[in-house]
């Protein structure tokens, strides 16, 4: 009798979000993220990450996350780090960039320079940022499991 056969995960098509209020919602991260709506209706909306996405779902009343939080990789970390501060967000955590959302939901802010992650070439430009290069440390990480991106 074999081994039973297990899928491998291969990454994250998308990440769901509940908040109070979407257009709200689509307000307070537009404050600091410029993104490409994918799509909206009154109780959900829909943020374009290229090949992924971020979904808003509204509800009644939701109790604030804690250490549950997800990654969320941009391409200029400091620009985020400014307009949080400009718009007056408390930053949860002194050794990362993770903040709360008006409706409770933690958030790390990652620079995509300087991990793992990648995008593909051609999702990369898609989304206008063909110019967008890794670190020597992240394309080391990289290399040393067989995925060198150059």
């Amino acid at each position: 009798m074999g081994e039973k056969k297990k899928a491998r995960a291969v990454g994250i098509n998308h990440i769901a979000l509940e908040v109070g209020d979407i257009d709200e919602a689509l307000e307070f991260y537009g404050n600091f993220l410029s993104f490409t709506l994918r799509g909206k209706g009154d109780t959900m909306a829909f943020i374009d990450l290229g090949d992924q996405f971020i979904a808003l779902s509204k509800v009644e009343d939701k109790p604030r996350d804690n250490e549950r939080h997800f990654g969320l990789v941009v391409d200029d970390k400091d620009a985020v780090r400014l307009a949080l501060d400009e718009m007056g967000v408390e930053i949860a955590s002194s050794r990362f960039l993770d903040f709360y959302d008006p409706w409770g939901n933690r958030i790390e802010i990652v620079g995509y320079q300087g991990i793992q992650f990648t995008k593909a070439d051609n999702v990369l430009s898609g989304m206008g940022l063909a110019d967008l290069e890794k670190t020597d440390k992240a394309i080391q990480e990289l290399a040393d499991k067989g995925m060198d991106p150059r």
